[in-house]
């Protein structure tokens, strides 16, 4: 794969498959027209980290079954095998190449926790499979790839479910809620801050691949080079081969609030960013300090902050969302844990959810983080309509784009002015 970029390898890759589907019967209907009682087996891609928390929610779900793990990386089988065989008394096959995964027929649902580079094409062969899939969030590597997820998800009449787990959120729902009702006035600025302090990874060594880690799998569409084990296991966020670093990693959870509360089908006109990577010495190729400014059509302005390092904390909250009204403001902490108004020019408290408990020591514990977001998606594979996924793919191909916008016009150096209609 050398010697094709991205896009080349996507293109290639759909038309290839959209040939064999032509010739067979490769894509299935899933259950489309099944008993809401049947079982919808998944399989997990990528069990680390938060493909690991994928494979215990869905294991803890009724009617339905984890009965494949996937990975590149042979060493984790053990480990997560375990865990979902703690948990249902049945522990799931495993799998090195996604793809015997999408041939698998009795597979339904595929959930993709990939490094960002996989994201695209993992969900665009698997709806071509007859999959549904849950994916995490930034959907997509870049822009081009989420358009291309969007068409597979209609074309092959998929449901897609993004990971922006504050949609099923009961005090999010709320907190949007209480925007839109109009308590806050006419909302003209929305804030998302991201204040997570990163330690330096340092400089790594190329090295000999380790047994058991497929490298040529994991590297899949990006540029060949040799294994570092810096650029490895979550140190791939910040490279831009297969990464989006902070503002594409945890930023489509605060670009989505913004543009859920503000209603937005369509892309901003004007974006701008600065920043830099500061104080350590190190091979990220990311920022760890960005700030960019986004402006709607109408005029409307989405802020989204980030920074890697210590720093001091934005109205008591290190992740999460501001909104600014003619009337009043409200901060949401994190993916929608808790949030409070203010008011007038004494910022007298108002109505509030969950600010006493904003700690949450569930949310700290795995298997607990985004519960209702992954049932939502199981509940939707059993019903087969678009609209009961909470956060569809083309929700979170907008609200991934605003990062990747914002991306573009920090590595360019350039004020953006784009077409804002969503294609």
């Amino acid at each position: 794969m050398s010697g094709m970029d991205r896009r080349s390898f996507l293109k290639s890759a759909g038309a290839g498959a959209l040939g064999a589907a032509a010739a067979g019967p490769w894509i299935t209907k899933g259950l489309a027209g099944a008993s809401p009682n049947d079982t919808v087996n998944l399989a997990v891609i990528g069990i680390r980290g938060r493909g690991a928390e994928h494979a215990a929610q869905f294991a803890g779900i009724e009617n339905a079954k984890v009965s494949v793990l996937c990975d590149i990386d042979e060493r984790e089988f053990p480990r997560a095998v375990k865990e979902i065989a703690d948990l249902t008394g049945k522990p799931p096959r495993t799998e090195t190449d996604l793809r015997r995964v999408f041939d698998d027929k009795e597979i339904d649902a595929v959930s993709i926790a990939t490094p960002n580079h996989w994201h695209s094409l993992a969900t665009i062969w698997a709806c071509q499979a007859g999959k549904d899939v849950y994916v995490e969030k930034p959907v997509s590597h870049n822009i081009f790839e989420g358009r291309k997820m969007v068409e597979a998800a209609r074309r092959y009449d998929r449901l897609v479910q993004t990971g922006s787990q504050t949609r099923s959120s009961e005090i999010g729902k709320a907190a949007i809620e209480f925007i839109q009702s109009g308590k806050l006035g006419e909302i003209y600025m929305a804030k998302g801050v991201v204040f997570r302090p990163r330690e330096n990874i340092g400089r790594g060594k190329i090295s000999p691949v380790p047994p058991g880690v497929n490298y040529d799998l994991w590297l899949g569409a990006a540029p060949w080079r040799p294994f570092n084990p810096n650029r490895f296991h979550y140190n791939w966020h910040w490279y831009w081969d297969t990464g989006n670093g902070e503002t594409g990693n945890n930023g489509p959870h605060y670009t989505d609030m913004a543009r859920w509360a503000l209603q937005k089908y369509e892309h901003p006109r004007k974006i701008q960013s600065l920043g830099g990577f500061f104080i350590y010495d190190s091979e990220q190729e990311t920022p760890n300090t960005q700030i960019s400014v986004m402006e709607y059509a109408d005029g409307k302005i989405v802020q989204l902050e980030v920074r890697g390092l210590d720093s001091n904390l934005d109205a008591d909250i290190n992740m999460g969302m501001l909104f600014f009204g003619s009337e009043g403001w409200m901060k949401i902490k994190g993916e929608g844990e808790a949030w409070a108004t203010f008011f007038g020019p004494k910022r007298e408290p108002g109505p509030s959810m969950g600010w006493e408990e904003a700690g949450l020591k569930a949310m700290q514990i795995r298997g607990s983080g985004g519960g209702p977001h992954f049932r939502n998606f199981i509940d939707a594979v059993r019903s087969r309509r678009r609209e009961d996924p909470a956060a569809e793919i083309l929700e979170g191909h907008l609200s991934a784009s605003m990062c990747h916008l914002c991306s573009i016009a920090y590595r360019t150096g350039r004020t953006l002015e784009v077409d804002s209609v969503c294609r």
